[in-house]
């Protein structure tokens, strides 16, 4: 009996309801009584007829008596379509306005869900109002803050705890490799000396993660063809085969984070892929940016062209053509990506070779 008082989904349901179609019928009717005129009750009878003597039978249809109208027939088609067209309107009106009423905490709940996957590990997660609503609205919000606060928690001493092995671990494999390169030269010494190596880029892969999960720059507006060319010349100079088609195309970005993706994504094109490696920038009816890179390597098999973006993933194929990387790379990238709005995605292309595209969103 209690939850009866109190305000719930379902009373406010039952409320609207029992609200709109109590009001489309009062309206309808006086619309009714307005717009019709007053039926005429023909002259008064002052005297009845005679009844019949005997019964008239099925089959016959006798005349009203003299002076006496006929029964008056259904309403004319006039009033029959305004009292559906008005309680049609009101009802629509009503069912309007009464689904944006009951579905509001349900778009501040996607909106929250939403913010929570993109500030995990960055910044303070969204927080729900716990006293305002219905009851069962309270109750989600709640559960969510809690729910948010204990993810959040999670993330930060998960962070600390990578950070904290990889950090202590760089001492101990700095004084190996200098142990071990004082014996040099020796085969299995070098081969030594690279897996430790191996191990130190997989730490800086490690450490590079946990601070961009912590950066937090602020969009810019800033030239993406440009920054492609400025990255394309630096790879010149270094002896790498770049083709580039960079027309000036304005992004809303994060310029050392946009120049980490790409660095990345040219890196591997470089590494894993045959030469030259092909850079276009074009924009998209839409308004967005594509970006896209092309090498003439293997490719990737399309069963694993998502699971390379997992961390720490390395596909066989790769490891005998190059050596290093430690499969953070394509991570990385994608999530810096999609923390600046756009997308990456990776496909075979029909001629050979790998294409990786970045989306982003063009200056408003």
């Amino acid at each position: 009996m209690k939850r009866l008082w109190q305000d719930t989904l379902f009373k406010r349901l039952f409320l609207l309801m029992w609200v709109a179609l109590v009001v489309s019928h009062l309206a309808a009717f006086f619309a009714f009584r307005a717009v019709l005129p007053p039926l005429d009750d023909g002259p008064a009878i002052t005297q009845l007829p005679p009844l019949p003597s005997l019964p008239p039978a099925p089959w016959e249809h006798p005349l009203p008596p003299p002076g006496v109208d006929a029964m008056p027939g259904p309403p004319p088609a006039t009033g029959l379509w305004l009292d559906y067209a008005v309680r049609v309107l009101l009802i629509g009106v009503a069912a309007w306005f009464g689904a944006r009423w009951l579905s509001a905490p349900m778009r501040r709940l996607s909106r929250a869900a939403h913010q929570l996957g993109d500030s995990l590990g960055t910044r303070e997660p969204p927080r729900l109002d716990e006293r305002g609503g219905t009851v069962e609205v309270r109750e989600a919000a709640e559960v969510f803050n809690r729910m948010a606060r204990k993810l959040h928690e999670q993330f930060d001493a998960r962070g600390l705890f990578m950070a904290a092995i990889s950090h202590d671990l760089r001492t101990p494999l700095t004084r190996i490799r200098l142990r071990l390169e004082q014996r040099l030269p020796d085969p299995l010494i070098e081969q030594c000396i690279a897996d430790l190596r191996e191990m130190d880029e997989l730490i800086d892969g490690v450490l590079d993660a946990l601070r961009n999960e912590r950066a937090a720059e602020p969009l810019q507006a800033l030239d993406a063809g440009a920054l492609v060319q400025a990255l394309a010349d630096d790879l010149a100079e270094q002896g790498h085969a770049v083709r580039v088609n960079a027309p000036p195309a304005v992004v809303q970005a994060q310029p050392a984070a946009l120049r980490r993706v790409l660095g990345n994504l040219l890196s591997n094109a470089l590494r894993y892929g045959d030469v030259p490696v092909e850079v276009d920038v074009c924009r998209a009816h839409d308004g967005s940016v594509h970006i896209t890179i092309d090498d003439h390597g293997p490719g990737i098999p399309e069963a694993q062209l998502q699971a390379v973006f997992e961390p720490f993933v390395r596909l066989e194929a790769s490891r005998s053509r190059a050596t290093g990387g430690v499969g953070l790379g394509l991570h990385i990238a994608r999530e810096l990506a999609q923390r600046q709005g756009g997308t990456l995605t990776l496909s075979n292309r029909p001629e050979g070779g790998l294409r990786a595209r970045l989306v982003l969103s063009a200056k408003s």
